[in-house]
């Protein structure tokens, strides 16, 4: 009947009614529900296209729909209330066919309620007071599940066959449907699928329907209104401070949206003891400031202001008092304190025990959600990918012929022009970094020269603008929009659905790795490393003189660039995600209510929001990962990044939860059994976070050669100082310079105003002109370089014991959840396969029964 229905809506153009129920959720006869949605504009009404081409988009929709039906599902067109050339095309899936294919899709369901005994935890009470209100969403019940089999139909809890199959279940059992169905043939290749078809524009959009509006409930009684609850309890602004609803996400959305909250959450959580811990350092850091004995001799106008600098360009760049980075050297004293030094060795134990207590937490989802064995039973081959294998191979272990999509050849040649593409944005990245090196190394020239150095050093904007500082926050700012411009560039590459996603997140993450922290990287370890000395400086490219960090070092700079970079990354991506869609849907509700003030159906108003995506949650694990490498990555120099993730990630749930509850269609519910290859790509992060927070405290704060300063040279024999002292460090890591050394081509310009004065002071450790060895590495150079090596070797191996030790200590599975594992398993059995036996031994029994009788009546003496 639906099939005769089908042709009589392509053939005569009739069509059914609207009924005026906006929130309807089912065909006009109020049964069947609404399963899919397929939306196309009617050709004999476009004028865009040739007629011929016309002609052959709607055959291959007419194919299309045809063997929809064919496999089962039901079709009813509508036409669309505000604008005449869209065609709605509502598909329902019945009874029979939700079982087939649960089945085919090895989809699991409840068999009967979980009777296990869970015990409340000791922090029950503190959680409640930020759940959701139970009154409101009603806890999920938990239930054993079994892959469906219909022959054990029985078995299965069904109380109700409408409600059976839920409506995300339901949406992802059509979709699978809708991937497989084939619409054309062309040179004996079958073209099938949905996507293909959306690609090419034959339809417009496919979508499950969202179950009622987010504003108000459903008026429709049979409607749950599951979005409006989402709305009001999850994604609303007020509940910024509540625990998310998982299940009831996961129920809606699907397991694997529902993950991705349950990780982001997770790490939020998580943020909140490293942000705690990172505001004491920070705090402490400010306290301790004015004790801070090497930054008062920089201030005191008799050490720093007696101290006459070297200048740090060629020619237009002049002498400079020391005094001038007073400020600076006062900030650097907060970050670069000894509670830098305890927080980078914290966040090295935290991230194990983050990743280590998200391998348990994830354990109890997989279990809880059914995804326990997903991979191996549940997770369909993609349709894209059987359609491209088209070559014939012999496998080695099933000795068996089955179909790949390339050759031996072909496989290498596609995994050579991909990395290829890949080095060469690396290398287009790497090129960007070396332009910003050169902008800092040709302005910090006109700063030198626009911002007066003179020894007095007396102006009020000299205490804050010196031209290292005006060098670095606005490299900083350059950095930061070639980064983002970078950014938007290769996302808008062309990319198809049928790439792998894991190996498209490990080529963008390497993408994104090297595109935003090769600036941090360079001013962490190369900025200042290879600068020589005055009387004989490093160029770049021959031509510009490396750059120098300041007396204090680079440490101060590195704050600034993460601060910079982690800030507007984060006000960037929220105008992006949300603010983007919420004009967009905007605009498209005001031109429909220009249009028209008819009642819209549900269909319609939610084609009229935006499409989620082909890579769906891809680039927010991108962001969030992204930010777990600032966060653990360059902790030692900025303890408050912890603070500032923290606070982006609780208005980062809401804003996602928002976006996808108001702005975007309802997405097609997806398995999934875990974060996919972003777990090993933090792991990775982790491994390397300890390195590089070592090597940030050794080689670009000044820790290590105050400690060798107060421990070994601050006394005798190399010291004057009868006890161990911070007094006369500055005086003692200053090398001394003859200005009479200076190369012609570096002599500056107007040294007349320097009176009396014949050597200037530098940042290294070089003997004096005079020695035996002058301009020489000297001794105290090689004490720090030994101590440095020797805290990178200690920290290291410290660090990585303890998270071996915590890496053993916690068990990826907790007990609990491998004793529902297994109590599961045994009811599965139980039901299912027990049964069968006892319906194969009552039959054997009657068998039997037939045979002893036949038998013994054969024996049985005949009556006389």
């Amino acid at each position: 009947m639906m099939g005769l229905g089908i042709r009589v809506h392509e053939i005569t153009g009739l069509f059914a009614d609207f009924d005026d129920k906006p929130d309807s959720l089912f065909f006009n006869d109020g049964q069947r529900r609404i399963d899919f949605v397929l939306v196309y504009e009617d050709e004999s009404k476009k004028m865009t296209h040739k007629r011929s081409d016309r002609k052959k988009q709607k055959r291959k929709r007419q194919v299309y729909e045809s063997n929809l039906i064919n496999n089962g599902l039901q079709l009813e067109a509508t036409r669309s209330v505000l604008d005449e050339k869209l065609i709605f095309v509502k598909v329902h899936a019945p009874w029979e066919v939700l079982c087939m294919y649960a089945e085919v899709m090895h989809i699991k369901l409840p068999l009967q309620p979980n009777d296990l005994k869970t015990r409340d935890s000791a922090f029950n009470w503190f959680s409640r007071l930020f759940r959701v209100d139970e009154n409101i969403i009603k806890p999920e019940q938990e239930f054993f599940t079994a892959p469906f089999q219909k022959e054990h139909l029985s078995n299965f809890y069904i109380q109700d066959k409408d409600t059976f199959f839920n409506p995300a279940t339901r949406s992802r059992i059509v979709h699978f449907i809708l991937s497989r169905v084939e619409y054309a043939t062309k040179n004996n290749v079958k073209k099938f699928g949905i996507n293909k078809l959306l690609d090419t524009g034959i339809y417009k959009a496919a979508f499950p329907l969202h179950d009622s509006s987010f504003r108000h409930l459903s008026t429709d009684p049979d409607c749950p209104s599951e979005r409006y609850l989402l709305y009001r309890e999850w994604a609303h602004p007020k509940n910024i401070f509540k625990l998310q609803p998982l299940d009831f996400i996961r129920k809606y959305y699907g397991e694997k949206i529902g993950i991705y909250f349950a990780w982001l959450g997770f790490y939020t959580n998580m943020l909140i003891v490293a942000a705690v811990v990172g505001v004491g350092c920070f705090l402490y850091g400010c306290l301790t400031k004015d004790n801070c004995t090497w930054s008062q001799e920089v201030c005191d106008p008799n050490i720093g202001g007696n101290i006459i600098m070297c200048p740090q360009c060629d020619k237009v760049c002049t002498y400079w008092n020391l005094t001038i980075t007073c400020e600076s050297s006062k900030k650097l004293c907060i970050f670069d304190s000894f509670g830098t030094l305890v927080f980078a060795v914290f966040m090295g134990i935290w991230v194990t025990l983050f990743l280590e207590f998200w391998k348990r937490r994830q354990a109890e989802l997989e279990y809880e959600w059914d995804t326990v064995e997903y991979l191996e039973q549940e997770e369909q081959v993609r349709p894209e990918y059987e359609a491209r294998c088209t070559h014939v191979v012999m496998n080695e272990i099933t000795q068996q012929e089955e179909h790949v999509p390339y050759t031996a050849c072909g496989k290498c040649i596609r995994m050579t022009f991909c990395t290829s593409a890949v080095f060469f944005w690396i290398l287009l990245i790497i090129a960007s970094v070396i332009g910003i090196i050169v902008y800092r190394l040709s302005v910090f020239l006109v700063f030198s020269a626009m911002l007066s150095q003179h020894i007095s050093g007396t102006e009020t904007i000299l205490k804050y603008l010196t031209p290292q500082t005006a060098t670095s926050v606005t490299a900083s700012l350059i950095s930061f929009i070639v980064i983002m411009v970078l950014n938007v560039i290769y996302e808008k590459l062309p990319r198809t659905q049928t790439d792998y996603e894991n190996s498209l997140t490990t080529k963008m993450f390497l993408f994104q790795f090297v595109n935003y922290y090769s600036s941090c990287f360079y001013i962490a370890f190369f900025k200042g490393r290879f600068v020589g000395h005055p009387g004989n400086p490093v160029y770049w490219l021959g031509k510009y003189r490396n750059e120098e960090c300041d007396p204090g070092g680079c440490l101060l700079e590195l704050t600034t660039q993460l601060a910079i970079i982690v800030g507007g990354k984060a006000i960037w991506n929220n105008i992006q995600e949300v603010l983007l869609p919420w004009v967009k849907n905007l605009i498209g509700r005001y031109c429909a209510a220009t249009r028209s003030e008819k009642v819209v159906p549900r269909w319609e108003q939610d084609y009229h929001l935006q499409p989620i995506g082909k890579l769906g949650l891809f680039y927010e694990y991108l962001e969030m990962v992204i930010q777990f490498g600032f966060v653990t990555l360059f902790v030692a120099s900025f303890p408050l990044a912890p603070l500032l993730a923290l606070i982006n990630n609780m208005l980062e749930i809401r804003l996602d939860a928002w976006k996808l509850t108001t702005q975007f269609r309802r997405m097609v519910t997806q398995k999934a059994q875990d974060i996919g290859a972003w777990q090993p790509i933090m792991q990775g992060i982790a491994i390397l976070a300890v390195v590089t927070n070592a090597m940030i405290i050794a080689f670009t704060s000044d820790m290590i050669p105050r400690l060798v300063y107060y421990w070994s040279f601050s006394v005798p024999p190399y010291g004057s100082h009868s006890s161990h002292t911070m007094k006369g460090y500055i005086n003692s890591t200053l090398s001394v310079f003859n200005i009479s050394d200076f190369k012609n081509a570096s002599k500056p310009f107007s040294p007349s105003w320097f009176g009396n004065q014949t050597t200037c002071r530098y940042r290294d450790f070089r003997y004096p002109p005079g020695h035996q060895h002058q301009y020489e590495h000297n001794i105290y150079y090689w004490h720090v370089i030994a101590a440095k090596l020797a805290f990178i070797i200690v920290m290291e191996h410290v660090i990585y014991f303890v998270k071996f030790i915590i890496s053993y200590v916690i068990p990826d599975v907790s007990q609990k959840t491998k004793s529902k594992v297994k109590r599961e398993k045994y009811v599965t059995q139980k039901l299912l396969h027990e049964n069968d036996l006892k319906v194969v031994k009552k039959t054997m029994g009657k068998i039997a029964d037939k045979i002893f009788k036949g038998v013994d009546s054969a024996f049985r003496p005949k009556a006389e």
